[in-house]
């Protein structure tokens, strides 16, 4: 029975990581999802539509990255990170008020809840980017 626990307990943490990481890369993954889908609209497959998907993926966090890296002056550097960070800070905002929906009975606090957990993802994903493509973000 404790095994049970211990098993579950690492189950839900592993799924808020993957949530939380999947959150960071949100552009990203919805312009690979919007390629994938378009892929195979057009016929492409299930295979194709997989690879045009995470190619495009791929490609729109290096010209983030690329774009944030080449530019010095620090208001373009800013708009950039707020188009990469902007619909992490959203994703975080959805993922905190789905886990937090039936645990928070106070709507007040499920909203600071919610906006300080998309904070510290869209954070986290400027953060991402700023590493750059290569560096690990300590």
């Amino acid at each position: 029975m404790v095994a049970v626990m211990f098993m579950s307990f690492a189950l839900i943490a592993l799924l808020c990581v993957l949530a939380y990481t999947l959150a960071i890369y949100a552009l990203p993954f919805f312009v690979g999802l919007a390629a994938a889908q378009f892929a195979w609209q057009t016929g492409s497959g299930l295979i194709g539509a997989g690879l045009v998907g995470l190619f495009s993926a791929g490609v729109a966090f290096g010209v983030m990255a690329g774009l944030f890296e080449t530019f010095r002056t620090p208001v373009i550097r800013l708009i950039v990170a707020i188009v990469f960070a902007a619909p992490a800070a959203v994703a975080g905002y959805a993922l905190v008020h789905g886990i937090t929906k039936e645990a928070v009975p106070s709507e007040i606090w499920r909203q600071i809840f919610c906006i300080v957990g998309g904070g510290c993802v869209g954070i986290a994903a400027g953060m991402r980017l700023a590493a750059g493509v290569g560096q690990p973000v300590r």
